[in-house]
């Protein structure tokens, strides 16, 4: 009868663990779209840095944290987002205007309005997250790294073509 009871207390306690540690907590959003800024702030071929908060799950806990995107307009109704971190080596990368392109100070990779590689170490072009316009309003989907990878694997033979 102990041992009964004993394994009883034993799967009791297991199943709570097993859950906590297999089972990947679900966002509460749903989506991850971020609305980070009106469309009739940015200017067609002007990149913008914009600084936005955004709520993440860090493992089980929701973290709410203030990061960044650059925007570029690419026409009336379009908008490309780029993670804001170099491909060399995540060092912080800023438009130069004079120039009329990303430039990454550490390293010294430079890259086009388009995000492709133009000169300097970096191995591939910037990330781009997902982003739309919905109703004059751009929305952004930052995503983890390995998703932000597919992503550029999808589009990369249409930016070869461009």
């Amino acid at each position: 009868m102990i041992n009964l009871l004993a394994g009883l207390v034993a799967v009791a306690a297991a199943i709570p663990t097993a859950v906590y540690l297999l089972l990947r907590p679900k966002s509460r959003d749903g989506a991850n779209w971020i609305e980070v800024t009106d469309l009739s702030k940015l200017r067609v071929g002007e990149p913008e840095e914009i600084v936005y908060n955004r709520k993440r799950m860090d493992g089980w806990r929701r973290i709410e944290e203030k990061t960044s995107a650059w925007l570029v307009r690419t026409s009336e109704t379009a908008v490309v987002a780029f993670n804001p971190a170099c491909t060399h080596l995540g060092c912080a990368y800023h438009w130069e205007s004079g120039s009329a392109q990303f430039e990454c100070p550490c390293h010294g990779s430079i890259f086009s309005i388009d995000g492709k590689v133009t000169a300097g170490p970096a191995p591939r072009p910037l990330d781009r997250y997902p982003s739309k316009v919905e109703g004059g309003a751009v929305y952004i989907n930052p995503e983890s790294p390995s998703a932000a990878a597919r992503s550029r694997a999808r589009s990369a033979p249409s930016q070869e073509s461009a």
